[in-house]
């Protein structure tokens, strides 16, 4: 779920350092969760995105992210769709597929729908990114 971002003593681990959580280990039947990628080598980033608008009031739409790497390889992110206000911070976690410490470029992409007025612009005010991990910006 919502886990996030990882406990003081850090994100507990599977496999051979598991034995390095041990308040982990405690409980009896204890469910555990891994978020992979559809790619090789499945590794994700736990990231927290908070977008504030700027521009019109409100719009109909969608808005996203593209992270970019440094072996050019891109990723899109949708962080929210449907009626868009510059009154509210659009908050989602991300599993994010391109590592943070090779991450070169994020472009903040919005599409408005058909039936919006064609005048309307929508851009974003503020957009913060904390990685699960070591709590960066």
């Amino acid at each position: 779920g919502d886990c996030f971002p990882c406990p003081q003593e850090g994100c507990p681990m599977m496999g051979h350092y598991a034995d390095r959580f041990p308040d982990k280990l405690n409980s009896v039947n204890q469910k555990y969760f891994l978020n992979t990628a559809a790619d090789e080598p499945f590794a994700t980033w736990r990231q927290k995105v908070f977008i504030k608008l700027s521009g019109v009031k409100k719009t109909t739409g969608d808005i996203n992210l593209v992270f970019y790497d440094t072996q050019g390889h891109t990723k899109e992110y949708e962080i929210a769709n449907g009626d868009l206000s510059q009154d509210e911070v659009y908050t989602k976690y991300l599993d994010v597929e391109i590592n943070p410490k090779n991450t070169t470029k994020i472009e903040f992409l919005w599409n408005k729908a058909i039936f919006s007025l064609l005048w309307a612009r929508l851009g974003a005010e503020t957009v913060n990114i904390i990685h699960g991990e070591d709590g960066h910006r």
